[in-house]
């Protein structure tokens, strides 16, 4: 009666506990393979295995020749999810939650910042813009479409005759700032540049860089 007690307590010892999917199960082995894993709980066909791992840490993505030792402290939990399917910039990538942040999208395809993030939508309507803090649901209809592209120089503002205008930063010739503001070709611009007033060639060219003041007037000198 004794040996048989002692027995059975050995072949306990030996078990080690695990979860899948909120149901406990026995392994008598200190390791356990992904694919053991998922024959073990009947992993839904298309699902991905993946070890529970404590807040705020993301869960770790197991693969069917990957080992979990089952003998370290607590029991190793374990669950089953469909991935879903995105493309980055005509590239495929998989995500395993409903939503994902712009920001996520930017890490998982290494987007820099100096691009804008852009989602696609059916024509005729407009792409949409994905902000970092922005969500976008996954598991709708169809996959979604993520591309990013440079953002272009912003405008700076400029004054010709009082008058504010936007343009984009860089070289602009004096017949184009006169285009802007309406300004006859037939008279003279001048730029302002501490204060007096500097002619510009009608052929020439000014570098913009924000802020620049221009006047006109016609060719006799008078005030336009």
């Amino acid at each position: 009666m004794k040996n048989s007690q002692q027995g059975a307590d050995l072949s306990t010892a030996d078990i080690l506990k695990l979860i899948i999917e909120g149901k406990p199960y026995d392994w008598k082995e200190q390791y356990i393979l992904g694919s053991q894993v998922r024959k073990l709980g009947n992993a839904p066909a298309g699902s991905e295995t993946f070890l529970v791992i404590q807040k705020p840490w993301e869960d770790e993505l197991i693969g069917d020749d990957d080992k979990v030792d089952l003998a370290r402290p607590g029991i190793e939990q374990f669950c089953f999810r469909a991935a879903l399917v995105l493309t980055i910039n005509g590239k495929t990538y998989k995500w395993y939650k409903q939503y994902i942040t712009g920001s996520e999208v930017r890490k998982l395809a290494d987007i820099p910042a100096t691009e804008q993030l852009f989602l696609a939508i059916e024509k005729p309507w407009e792409d949409e813009h994905i902000g970092d803090e922005d969500k976008v649901d996954l598991a709708r209809p169809g996959v979604e479409h993520f591309y990013s592209k440079a953002e272009g120089p912003k405008k700076v503002t400029i004054y010709i005759n009082h008058k504010p205008y936007e343009v984009l930063p860089g070289l602009h010739t004096v017949a184009e700032l006169k285009a802007i503001a309406g300004v006859l070709l037939a008279h003279d611009l001048e730029q302002v540049i501490d204060g007096k007033l500097t002619p510009l060639p009608d052929n020439g060219k000014v570098e913009i860089c924000g802020g620049e003041k221009f006047i006109s007037h016609v060719k006799d000198g008078s005030s336009s």
